[in-house]
């Protein structure tokens, strides 16, 4: 069985819709107005292979803020409601991922306890249209959202682009390791009985 979500949320400030497939090929259809943003989502969706439909229209006559930060609030949620019971999951996931530049270190654990530490500082404030400092608050937003403990940490890196490419890419290898079916797991990972 697919395990996939349908997430819709409307304000004033912003109308999402993203369909997400924890199970699928990589295929990503993204539209959020910010064009280096779609290029990290769809980064997301490829390295990950999740199949990720998202549409956004955002106030960024204002700025990039509400639209990222509520990318992060709707994906979050897409993953919580595919993985529904967790039941037979790895539950944990990282990856190191070296690009040029930089090393990444994400690592995931679906516990159901919302955290988020980063180690990553930027030095400039735009990559593209993007403003660096979303960055942050996007994946904060998919951790408290997704219930999920969330630690991304830049070792290496002075390539602003190279480094936000890295933490996307990173966190898309972790979530997919940790979403895995694996079959000595016969509930779900925990000795609370629950996640």
């Amino acid at each position: 069985m697919e395990r996939t979500a349908v997430v819709t949320r409307k304000t004033k400030e912003t109308d999402i819709y993203l369909s997400l497939n924890l199970d699928g090929t990589g295929k990503s259809h993204v539209e959020t107005g910010i064009g280096f943003f779609n290029h990290m989502l769809e980064g997301f969706s490829r390295h990950g292979f999740f199949d990720l439909d998202l549409k956004i229209e955002g106030d960024l006559h204002v700025d990039g803020h509400h639209t990222v930060e509520d990318a992060g609030i709707v994906l979050g949620t897409a993953i919580k409601e595919a993985l529904g019971d967790k039941k037979g999951i790895r539950r944990y996931g990282s990856c190191v991922l070296p690009m040029d530049d930089v090393l990444a270190l994400c690592a995931v654990d679906l516990c159901g306890r919302p955290y988020f530490v980063c180690d990553c500082d930027f030095s400039v404030e735009k990559v593209g249209s993007l403003d660096t400092e979303l960055v942050k608050e996007f994946f904060y937003a998919v951790s408290y959202s997704g219930a999920m403990n969330l630690h991304i940490k830049l070792f290496s890196g002075k390539n602003n682009h190279h480094m936000i490419e890295a933490m996307f890419k990173s966190f898309a290898k972790a979530l997919d390791e940790a979403i895995r079916m694996d079959g000595r797991v016969e509930d779900v990972l925990s000795t609370k009985g629950s996640l």
